[in-house]
């Protein structure tokens, strides 16, 4: 089998990524670039997810903004950042929970997520991201205890 032969049996073979995933990493690379001067200046990142909160269709952008005051309220020493898009919120500059909307991936909820920086250990297992469809008094108790609990 020759070379050209064999490399386009591997590209029909293999579909890549999809133009949304291509466009997260994309997105991820400038946020790499961006994310030194985020470290060092909180209010730049905060500006940039506020600006990536305005960007979102309702009513993702309305949770956004909600969540945004619950975790800043529950957890002020995180810094607000973008992470492949979505806003973010790290401590030490490693992201602690990140919101994800419904539209960015076209699922039928918003996520709000929690990396593995997140002290929410309890026990062998534990859950790291959470549906979102509303957020309702319970809904942002719930989340500004998880918050807390997460950077504590």
């Amino acid at each position: 089998m020759n070379q050209s032969k064999s490399a386009t049996a591997i590209n029909e073979k293999s579909r890549g990524f999809t133009d949304e995933e291509q466009a997260a990493m994309k997105e991820r690379a400038k946020e790499l670039k961006a994310e030194a001067r985020a470290n060092k200046d909180k209010a730049a990142g905060e500006s940039d997810v506020l600006a990536k909160i305005a960007e979102m269709p309702e009513p993702d952008r309305a949770m956004a903004k909600r969540l945004h005051e619950i975790i800043k309220a529950s957890a002020p020493a995180l810094s607000p950042k973008t992470w492949y898009g979505m806003p973010a919120y790290a401590k030490d500059g490693k992201v602690v929970c990140f919101f994800q909307s419904a539209q960015k991936f076209n699922t039928r909820y918003a996520t709000l997520g929690f990396s593995d920086a997140a002290n929410l250990d309890e026990g062998a297992m534990w859950p790291t991201s959470f549906a979102l469809k509303e957020l309702t008094a319970a809904e942002e108790a719930k989340i500004g205890a998880l918050v807390k609990k997460a950077v504590s």
